[in-house]
């Protein structure tokens, strides 16, 4: 049976607001190449799993998932996003969730549904009024889900783009196998977690034995491997369950803790990053010593590369030829960083080095074995100390998002951040 509300409800005229059974047989419109992009906003995990999963039948949608309600001064970073539908819980906090649509509603066209366990007609009322344009009463089918996105498709904004912009890509690669690749990225990619209030993802590509999770304290039963096993699988709603999320906010797609055997493909890393850069702002990825022909999506122009090295003969020579041969090639932003540096112990003049990289080092990391041990053997990331290698560290990271303000002045974290 249809869910109704009373005449003397006086809601608004047919078209205006719509509320979803899940008994309808009647197939949806297909939505063909309009493709959708989703928020989902659900504290209850099992709930919105479920609508999660009849959302990832469809064709033309991409979703991702909020665990819990946003605060109200992060409304306009959530319509940043441009979603063309936003998705709220009703149950976790009714008052809250509908103080939430109000304030969406109000500064976006995008359209807001809501779910609910529960059917009152006051409630739907409310809900209207706050500006919420379907009532979906749970269990929800895909039958169900599919007829209210074809009616949001049609309530699309006309040139409305169907996602964001992409992420920034930034990429930390090695001159040479032992170049502190991993320690670097890690720690930046926590530090941009952190300071930003960006999302960020930080992708271990160091095949078979990245350690990048490892050195945040993180596991995880899927991998980078199993990512790029299954590129036809890979959305955005695949993707969140990949991975796994640090407490500086920072999310983590590790390297396998097994040895596996991955026969990575151009198409699966290219697929890869495309997904992951459409529900991130910034994208970090660890990518060891990685030159094969496999990640030409890396090495793309626009993105920022990151190469790390430290001053010696060989790295030098390698470090040259990427430089001359790869990345001028491929037009990318190149900030060289000489790790584990100290001027006066080096066997190698200052203007030698720069003819060898044609351009000065960017970033100069010092060396300090001991703290980096420590950092490791106890899982945690350097930059949450105030050390020489974190104030590096951090500088890159904030020159990386553009900050103005000083280095002391630390933003609050928020869903986002």
């Amino acid at each position: 049976m249809s869910t109704t509300v009373k005449p003397q409800d006086k809601i608004e005229p047919p078209g205006s607001w719509t509320t979803m059974n899940t008994t309808s047989s009647k197939p949806p419109d297909a939505l063909g190449s309009n493709v959708l992009s989703v928020a989902l906003i659900g504290p209850v995990e099992p709930r919105r799993k479920a609508l999660a999963a009849a959302l990832a039948s469809l064709q033309g949608s991409v979703t991702r998932e909020f665990s819990s309600y946003p605060e109200l001064d992060d409304v306009p970073r959530l319509l940043e996003t441009e979603y063309d539908v936003i998705i709220v819980e009703l149950d976790s906090n009714p008052e809250y969730a509908l103080e939430l649509i109000e304030n969406i509603c109000s500064a976006s066209p995008v359209t807001v549904m809501v779910y609910s366990d529960q059917v009152y007609p006051e409630m739907l009322v409310r809900c209207m009024r706050a500006g919420a344009r379907e009532f979906l009463s749970q269990p929800i089918t895909a039958t169900t889900i599919a007829e209210a996105m074809v009616r949001a498709s049609v309530r699309k904004p006309v040139g409305r783009t169907a996602k964001k912009t992409a992420g920034k890509l930034l990429v930390f690669v090695g001159a040479k196998g032992g170049s502190g690749v991993t320690t670097i990225a890690s720690n930046f990619a926590v530090a941009l977690a952190r300071d930003s209030g960006r999302s960020v993802a930080l992708i271990d590509l160091n095949l078979p034995f990245g350690n990048a999770a490892l050195d945040l304290g993180l596991t995880s039963p899927y991998s980078t491997a199993t990512a790029l096993m299954n590129p036809n699988r890979l959305d955005s709603n695949y993707l969140s369950t990949l991975l796994v999320k640090h407490d500086s906010g920072l999310s983590v797609l590790a390297a396998p803790d097994k040895y596996v055997s991955v026969q990575a493909t151009e198409g699966g890393i290219e697929r890869l990053m495309q997904v992951t850069r459409q529900d991130f702002d910034f994208v970090v990825v660890d990518a060891g010593s990685r030159f094969d022909s496999t990640s030409k999506s890396l090495f793309e122009a626009g993105s920022t590369v990151y190469l790390v090295l430290q001053v010696g003969i060989s790295e030098l020579r390698n470090a040259n030829r990427l430089i001359t041969e790869v990345f001028k090639a491929n037009g990318v932003q190149l900030e060289v960083v000489l790790n584990r540096f100290a001027s006066r112990a080096l066997s190698i003049d200052e203007a030698s080095i720069n003819k060898a990289l044609t351009k000065p080092a960017a970033w100069k990391v010092p060396g300090d074995f001991a703290a980096v041990r420590s950092a490791q053997n106890t899982a945690t990331p350097m930059v949450l100390e105030d050390t020489p290698i974190s104030r590096v560290i951090k500088q890159m990271a904030r020159a990386a998002y553009g900050a103005t303000e000083p280095l002391e002045k630390k933003k609050k974290f928020t869903l986002f951040g």
